[in-house]
């Protein structure tokens, strides 16, 4: 494992920035559109309220024990917070990860967190 742990802050990943509900995570798969990236695949709709992002993140057991699940869900979780979250979009994001997220560096999964959300923004912006 060659990840290198982000330095832990005070900020939290607001709930306000979450999404939480099954319906909305059904939403996001079956209307939104995908951006694939080494690491992951990335799942976004654009949203009507403009209350800003929301992100949420799936991992299948297929991906291994909870102990590598929650490892991959608390790596995205802070490479969105750190490059994601003070974006203007209004979307629904749904993060999945691949395997291969366990034996990324951060860095690299933070630059593919940016680009995806620079190619969010960008497909947003060209549906309005």
């Amino acid at each position: 494992m060659n990840n290198l742990a982000p330095q832990p802050t005070n900020k939290r990943f607001p709930k306000n920035h979450r999404l939480l509900k099954h319906t909305d995570f059904d939403r996001v798969y079956k209307q939104g559109r995908r951006h694939f990236a080494e690491h992951m695949t990335v799942f976004h709709l654009a949203r009507e309220d403009n209350e800003g992002l929301r992100v949420g993140f799936t991992v299948s057991k297929a991906m291994g024990g909870a102990v590598q699940r929650n490892r991959m869900k608390r790596l995205l979780r802070e490479a969105v917070r750190m490059n994601g979250l003070e974006r203007s979009v209004a979307a629904d994001v749904v993060i999945n990860p691949k395997r291969s997220l366990l034996n990324a560096e951060f860095s690299d999964l933070q630059s593919q967190i940016g680009k995806a959300f620079d190619v969010i923004e960008r497909s947003l912006a060209r549906n309005k």
